[in-house]
């Protein structure tokens, strides 16, 4: 399998891409959908070897110029994880921050800073995926005062998307341990809660471990179709399955057979709603496009608080650049990425939730959804910065 990247010039070439992305059912990594590309959309295109033999020279012949990311991806895949058995999974007092980790593994370790860090973690668990998986939540600050304002963070909706979970984790190892000598940190946690969801698919992440790395949706059985999923960023009460997501069950966008039909977006949605008088940001961590998105997706309009989460996302981007120089676009989803809807972020918006911010991780398609391990601790770092940024903003008056 190779991943190309293809940037129609035309609305011949746009056509042409769509058809042929259609009919051979390509598995699309940016944008989510055929629908989405138009002149000028950076594409990039996982096609599978038997495929190849037909695409490429089709694209060469139809005089569209593509250019090759990853020309082995089951090399790209094993150079990702490697061999892991070298490593002492199981020791997890010297828990490793800088690689991946599988779903058995990021459970434990919440267990683990449960039983150790009880004086500011607590772990519960808000119902159960499709296939029985516990939801587990971390409920993170200091006990200062009964009634206190909270940032919730999700983290792995779309399954291969790996670089979110490693910076849910990061985020809470920095909390535990600067906890002391950070007084941002300390603010932040003494504050306010953060309510974090290191994975949010279960079924879909522990799935993309043990059977396709790139596997995007739940696992929800479609007795119809015989296609297993739902993109769990489609199927919010907000616009549902309008512009930007799929009725097909066999598509990555499917939008569900109703809003809330998996258990993994009911559950979540019911704990927001249940505390949405005191959840005052919502931030979710997808990968990959280096953006920062604030509402609308599902609709080119201005949010009425634009001034306060525009300035908060212009800070929080500019925080992230010091670290490493890496630049983010940042704006409303609609129009910096493109129209989808029924996603969280703008549920959450429409919930009255004034803060809903979605991240888009490194990289830009160099390596996609396959982050080498030893970028998860620059990106990690630089997106700490951000998220520090938009909870003190938060703290402060915005009118």
């Amino acid at each position: 399998d190779k991943v190309i990247r293809v940037v129609p010039e035309s609305e011949r070439e746009t056509q042409i891409l769509r058809a042929a992305f259609n009919r051979l059912k390509v598995d699309l990594w940016q944008p989510s959908s055929p629908l989405h590309i138009v002149e000028g959309t950076v594409t990039d295109v996982r096609v599978p070897r038997n495929t190849t033999r037909s695409l490429l020279p089709y694209l060469q012949q139809a005089n569209i110029h593509y250019t090759i990311l990853i020309s082995d991806l089951q090399k790209a895949v094993e150079n990702q994880t490697g061999l892991r058995s070298y490593r002492n999974r199981r020791s997890l007092s010297g828990y490793n921050y800088e690689v991946y980790h599988s779903l058995e593994e990021i459970q434990d370790w919440m267990h683990h800073l449960n039983r150790t860090h009880s004086d500011l973690v607590h772990m519960f668990s808000v119902g159960k995926s499709y296939e029985g998986r516990p939801l587990y939540v971390l409920k993170l600050g200091k006990r200062s005062r009964p009634y206190k304002k909270a940032v919730w963070m999700d983290c792995g909706i779309h399954a291969r998307e790996w670089i979110g979970p490693a910076f849910c984790q990061w985020f809470v190892k920095e909390a535990l341990q600067t906890y002391q000598t950070d007084p941002a940190m300390r603010k932040m946690l003494t504050q306010l809660y953060f309510y974090i969801m290191p994975v949010f698919n279960v079924d879909g992440y522990h799935f993309s471990w043990t059977n396709d790395r790139f596997w995007r949706k739940t696992r929800s059985k479609n007795t119809r179709f015989h296609c297993h999923g739902v993109d769990a960023n489609r199927n919010w009460k907000v616009k549902w399955c309008d512009e930007g997501a799929s009725f097909h069950p066999c598509d990555d966008t499917y939008c569900g057979p109703f809003p809330e039909s998996e258990p993994e977006v009911k559950a979540v949605a019911h704990f927001l709603r249940k505390h949405r008088k005191q959840i005052k940001a919502y931030l979710s961590f997808h990968a990959y496009a280096q953006m920062l998105l604030y509402p609308y997706s599902y609709k080119y309009e201005t949010i009425p608080n634009f001034n306060c989460v525009e300035s908060a996302a212009y800070n929080a981007v500019n925080a992230l650049q010091s670290a490493y120089g890496i630049r983010y676009r940042y704006g409303p989803a609609s129009s910096t990425l493109y129209v989808s809807s029924g996603s969280s972020m703008d549920w959450a918006y429409r919930n009255g939730i004034p803060y809903a911010f979605a991240f888009e991780l490194r990289d830009t398609g160099h390596f996609g959804f396959l982050l080498p391990e030893t970028l998860i601790k620059p990106t990690c770092t630089e997106t700490m910065l951000a998220v520090k940024n938009i909870t003190l903003h938060l703290l402060k008056k915005c009118h």
